[in-house]
C-alpha cells in the first residue's frame, strides 16, 4: 500500500511490490549465491568425475641388470600413470615411503615370477589401490604376478583413510563460520584497530578450543584416527586460525561479500583439491596444482602425516598454513588501521569546518 498527498492509502502495483521486496543489493547477493552454487558443482564434479593416476612416485628395487629395463617399461605405460625411479634397496624404499617421498615401491624378485608392491594406504586408500591396479596389469603383460604389502595401513576405524580429510573440513568450516559471526555481528568491516585485535584474539581462543575438540572426537572419543593427540590439537588450532584470519581479511576488504569469497576459496576450490577422497596424483592438473597451496590441502596432508607417518613431510604444509594465518592477520590489522586513519582525517576536517567563522 502507498499514500497520496492527502493521506489516502493506495494499493501498490505488483511491480512496485517486487521492487519493494527485492532490493538491488539482495538481487546481487542472490546472483552471487547462484554463482557459488554453479562453481561448487563444477569444482567437485571436475575434480572427482574421472580420477586416474598420473606420475605417481614409484620406487623400483631390482638387480642392476634389470632395474633400468623395468623402470623404462613402467615409464612408458599409456597415460604416464607412474613416475618410476630406481631405489638401491628395499630398506631405502621403505624409508622413502615412510618419509612420503614415494607413494609405492616395486620389489622385483630375480629368482621367481612374483614381485612385491609396497604401498601405504594410510596416505590414501584410493591411491594405493590405483597403483596396485596399474602395476598388476603391467606385471601381467610380462607374465609376472605381484603381491601387495601395505606398509602403513589405514586404521581399521578410519575407512579409506578419510577421517583426516573430514576432520580438516570440519576445522575449516569452524574457522570461517566463527570469523563471519565475529564480523557480521557488529558490522561486516572492523571499525577500528582495537576491534580488529579483539576479533583476532577471540578467534585465537576459539581456534585452541576447536583444535582440541576435533582431536578429541576423532581420537579418544571415536577411535577413528591414530597419532598424537597433541600433534592433532596444534595442527587443528593452526588450521582454524588460518582459515578464520583469512575470512576476517576478506571481510575487512569486501564486507559481507568477503564471506562468499572465503567460501569460494575454502569450500569450492579447497575441499575438492585437498587430496582427501582422491590424493593429488589422482586429481586433474588444475586441482592437483592448487591443492597444496590452500588450507584444506595443506591440512589434510599434515593430518595424515601426524596420524600415520610420525609427523614426517610436514614442513611445507605447515608453512602454507602459517602463511595464510599471518597474511590474514596482517591484512585485517592494516585494513583496520587505514580505516581508522581515514576516519580520523574526516573527523579533523569536520572539526575544522565547524571552527571556521561564518561567511557573509
Amino acid at each position: 500500500m502507498g499514500t497520496t498527498d492527502d493521506g489516502t492509502r493506495t494499493r501498490m502495483t505488483f511491480t512496485e511490490e517486487v521492487r519493494s521486496a527485492v532490493t538491488v543489493r539482495a538481487a546481487l547477493l542472490v546472483t552471487g549465491v547462484l554463482g557459488l552454487m554453479v562453481a561448487f558443482i563444477t569444482s567437485y564434479a571436475g575434480a572427482f568425475h574421472h580420477p586416474r593416476p598420473k606420475d605417481v612416485p614409484l620406487g623400483v628395487v631390482a638387480p642392476a641388470r634389470a632395474a633400468g629395463q623395468v623402470v623404462a617399461k613402467l615409464d612408458r605405460l599409456p597415460g604416464s600413470p607412474l613416475a618410476p625411479r630406481t631405489v638401491g634397496s628395499e630398506r631405502q624404499a621403505r624409508q622413502q615411503i615412510a618419509d612420503r617421498t614415494l607413494d609405492a615401491a616395486l620389489l622385483v624378485d630375480p629368482r621367481g615370477t612374483t614381485d612385491r608392491l609396497l604401498v601405504a594406504s594410510g596416505g590414501g586408500a584410493s591411491l594405493s589401490q590405483s597403483v596396485e591396479v596399474v602395476v598388476r596389469e603391467a606385471e601381467k603383460s610380462q607374465k609376472r604376478t605381484v603381491r601387495t604389502v601395505d606398509m602403513i595401513p589405514a586404521d581399521a576405524a578410519d575407512s579409506r583413510s578419510l577421517t583426516s580429510f573430514y576432520l580438516v573440513v570440519g576445522w575449516c568450516v569452524g574457522g570461517y563460520l566463527c570469523a563471519a559471526i565475529l564480523a557480521v555481528s557488529a558490522g561486516a568491516r572492523p571499525a577500528n584497530g582495537a576491534r580488529a585485535v579483539i576479533r583476532l584474539a577471540a578467534l585465537g581462543a576459539y581456534a585452541l578450543v576447536a583444535g582440541l575438540a576435533g582431536a578429541l572426537v576423532v581420537g579418544p572419543v571415536l577411535g577413528a584416527l591414530p597419532g598424537s593427540l597433541y600433534g592433532l590439537w596444534g595442527l587443528g588450532a593452526l588450521i582454524v586460525f588460518a582459515v578464520g584470519a583469512t575470512t576476517l581479511a576478506f571481510q575487512s576488504l569486501l564486507g559481507v561479500i568477503g564471506i562468499g569469497l572465503a567460501i569460494l576459496l575454502i569450500v569450492v576450490l579447497g575441499n575438492p583439491s585437498a587430496g582427501g577422497a582422491y590424493p593429488y596424483p589422482l586429481l586433474p592438473p588444475f586441482w592437483r596444482a592448487i591443492g597444496p597451496a590452500l588450507p584444506p590441502g595443506a591440512g589434510t596432508w599434515a593430518a595424515r602425516s601426524v596420524a600415520y607417518f610420525r609427523g614426517r613431510a610436514m614442513t611445507g604444509p605447515l608453512l602454507v598454513l602459517a602463511a595464510w594465518a599471518v597474511g590474514g592477520t596482517l591484512v585485517t590489522l592494516v585494513r583496520s588501521a587505514l580505516r581508522r586513519g581515514a576516519g580520523a582525517g574526516a573527523g579533523d576536517e569536520a572539526r575544522a569546518a565547524g571552527a571556521r567563522p561564518p561567511t557573509s
